[in-house]
């Protein structure tokens, strides 16, 4: 065996002796992909970039201090709606719905990647 696939054995071994590490590596990817949705489902446009409230809607950025908003109650906000908010219900899976509370629950937010744009050019048809 080479060294390099002994070290990525041991490494896998390590990794997956330790479900705190597998658990955290979870989460930090449900937190990624929540960033993502925040952005893309247009979280963005009323609650504003990170969650940091508009005048539209109200700042989230405090969420994972505030133990009244259970994820039980922040799925019903989300799907249901609510006061000014629109429900989600249609637009959204459950694993959407379980990514965004990873992110809205993160002590430190992630920045979601840029969004990446399709080519809106009209394919050019034979003549």
């Amino acid at each position: 065996m080479k060294p390099s696939s002994s070290l990525l054995l041991l490494g896998l071994i390590a990794l997956l002796a330790n479900p705190a590490a597998l658990s955290a590596a979870k989460k930090s990817e449900e937190e990624k992909a929540g960033a993502v949705l925040f952005r893309d489902k247009g979280c963005t446009y009323c609650h504003g970039v990170g969650g940091v409230g508009t005048k539209k809607a109200p700042s989230l950025i405090d969420l994972p201090k505030d133990k009244t908003w259970t994820p039980e109650k922040i799925t019903s906000q989300i799907l249901n709606g609510g006061q000014k908010m629109p429900p989600f219900r249609e637009s959204v899976t459950d694993e959407d719905v379980t990514d965004l509370i990873a992110y809205l629950r993160a002590k430190s937010k992630p920045v979601p990647p840029p969004a990446t744009t399709q080519d809106s050019a009209p394919a050019s048809s034979p003549q």
